[in-house]
């Protein structure tokens, strides 16, 4: 028992350690808040990243309204399934 949970742990740390040499190497950096910051290029970010990572914060605000408001989560899930049966 106590193997195997040494194991995980090693696995776990062996991909945290795999996760941030990838970011160093390709200057991808991450905020304490989960936030991937796109690479700079001579001092300045690159700015279609930066329109397409607004872009994807917004259509996921959207995304996480549609999926708490109660009421539209009801027909939307009934939208999928009718879809599901054509």
């Amino acid at each position: 028992m106590w193997t195997a949970i040494v194991v995980i742990v090693a696995i776990g740390a062996f991909v945290s350690i795999m996760r941030a040499r990838y970011y160093a190497q390709h200057g991808i950096i991450m905020d304490r808040h989960g936030h991937v910051t796109p690479p700079v290029t001579d001092g300045r970010p690159d700015p279609e990243l930066l329109r397409e990572i607004e872009s994807l914060r917004k259509r996921l605000e959207v995304l996480e309204r549609i999926t708490t408001d109660e009421r539209h989560t009801r027909s939307i899930a009934a939208e999928i399934e009718s879809l599901r049966d054509k």
